[in-house]
């Protein structure tokens, strides 16, 4: 006599979310805005819907934008050493060693600090604009998004203006050293970051690039 075995219940996908970071899996029940879903075993929020949060992620985006282009060409500091005064920008660095043995060095700098967060803020805007004006999706905005969430842990803009300060630390004892508008770009590029990252829903995201509204 052989054995059976009953079939798995059909499942439907759209009834079902997943953690991210610890795989666990829960009948989607979408909150209201203001309110939001927690993983139960290690709280990652899973959707937190917000009011007019696209409009607000796009202004950031642009704001970001901005800061990214005049962080990079404007003076980030200034120092004055035994008389000789000499002022840099982040290009400049990240362009001092543009020739022999530490050219992939200065080329991966310059990606991680400046490429790679412009990728992101073109990114995000190209998939969330259509969206907040009630479009359908742009072509490959799936594609787009995740590769803008694949991005996020190679954005280091924030690293970098926190290593900054420990240098700066280092060498206060050997030169007098001065902020350009560059350095307070940065600082304001990393609330921006956080701050974007805080309103960003990828849920809400994904759920309208997959149910994209009738206009």
């Amino acid at each position: 006599m052989k054995d059976t075995v009953d079939p798995a219940p059909s499942v439907n996908l759209e009834e079902i979310i997943v953690c991210p970071q610890c795989d666990a899996v829960y009948h989607l029940k979408v909150p209201k805005v203001g309110e939001k879903a927690v993983c139960e075993r290690c709280h990652t929020v899973l959707i937190e819907p917000r009011k007019k949060a696209g409009l607000k992620i796009i202004a950031i985006a642009i704001a970001t934008f901005v800061l990214i282009l005049g962080a990079t060409f404007f003076p980030f500091l200034d120092i004055d050493a035994a008389g000789n005064k000499n002022s840099v920008s982040v290009m400049d660095a990240a362009l001092a060693f543009s020739s022999g043995p530490l050219l992939l060095l200065s080329l991966a700098t310059a990606a991680l600090i400046m490429l790679v967060p412009l990728a992101r803020v073109m990114l995000t805007l190209y998939v969330l604009v259509p969206i907040v004006l009630d479009l359908p999706p742009a072509r490959h905005a799936m594609q787009a998004f995740r590769l803008s969430q694949a991005l996020q842990p190679w954005s280091m803009a924030e690293i970098f203006a926190l290593g900054c300060a420990v240098a700066l630390v280092k060498i206060a004892d050997l030169a007098t050293v001065g902020f350009g508008p560059a350095f307070w770009m940065f600082c304001g590029l990393v609330v921006l970051i956080v701050a974007q990252d805080k309103f960003m829903c990828k849920w809400s995201v994904w759920n309208s690039l997959e149910n994209p509204k009738k206009s």
